[in-house]
């Protein structure tokens, strides 16, 4: 039989915060290479508009508005996708939000610090154990394999002054992620994450027109760019995929060289 790495026909993959920025780029990327997409968001225009797009792409979609700041509805969401699907091969813990806004760290409260936390580190723990039980199972009755994806930022390793809540949330998935690498291996289990840089969303829609920061900031990544969520869909691909099957606990930078500049 004819090695095809990146044809992912058969496959089920969920992308949580799927409705936009890089979670609509990688799930349009999963969903071109043949996989059945689910996607988390809670947005219901922006639903709607990230199922036709994913739905021109003629697989099976599935969109759940979901939030990831409850665990009940995040395991009732894994419960879901799993039920109508039949299995999960590829998880992405995309979902998250920016801690800008809250001031210096010193003016920082607990409730800033602890919303910034719920969503991009307890709704990552939740997403991926529910869908780690899932894989495992499978590989107990004999269909081992599957990959789990962390949404983390290249403030892991710049730091993010006025904004630590959210770096240090970035940070700690970093060490989720390769604990679960060692832990599911033997079972072909992947775990990896990918760190980008500045890219063009949401989140960032406040900067896009700054004309300051896009000649001091942007100005210095060497590709002269933002990142755009269409520049997710490949690294999605290859690592719900056969063609990174011995690719595990990385963290992969997508950044347009800001990092090393």
């Amino acid at each position: 039989m004819a090695f095809n790495p990146f044809d992912l026909t058969g496959k089920v993959a969920l992308v949580t915060g799927g409705n936009g920025g890089i979670g609509l780029g990688m799930a349009e990327g999963l969903a071109a290479a043949g996989a059945k997409v689910a996607i988390w968001g809670q947005n219901p225009d922006k639903n709607a508009a990230a199922e036709a797009a994913l739905r021109a792409h003629g697989g099976a979609v599935l969109v759940q508005q979901i939030d990831v700041a409850s665990e009940d509805a995040v395991k009732a969401g894994i419960a879901e996708v799993v039920a109508r699907f039949g299995r999960l091969d590829f998880c992405a813990a995309n979902a998250g939000i920016g801690g800008g806004g809250a001031g210096p760290f010193h003016e920082t409260t607990t409730e800033d610090w602890r919303r910034v936390m719920t969503v991009n580190l307890d709704a990552v723990f939740w997403t991926l154990r529910e869908a780690a039980k899932h894989m495992l199972e499978r590989a107990q009755a004999g269909d081992p394999g599957g990959s789990l994806l962390v949404t983390s930022s290249t403030s892991a390793i710049d730091g993010a002054p006025a904004n630590e809540a959210y770096s240090s949330s970035k940070t700690a998935v970093l060490g989720l992620i390769r604990g679960l690498a060692v832990e599911y291996a033997r079972y072909g289990i992947r775990a990896n994450a990918v760190l980008p840089g500045w890219i063009r969303s949401d989140m960032t829609a406040r900067l896009q027109g700054w004309d300051k920061f896009n000649d001091k900031v942007i100005g210095r990544v060497p590709m002269r760019r933002w990142g755009e969520g269409e520049d997710f869909a490949g690294i999605a691909v290859y690592l719900a995929s056969d063609a990174s099957r011995f690719h595990t606990g990385d963290s992969i930078v997508i950044d347009g060289g800001y990092t090393i500049y």
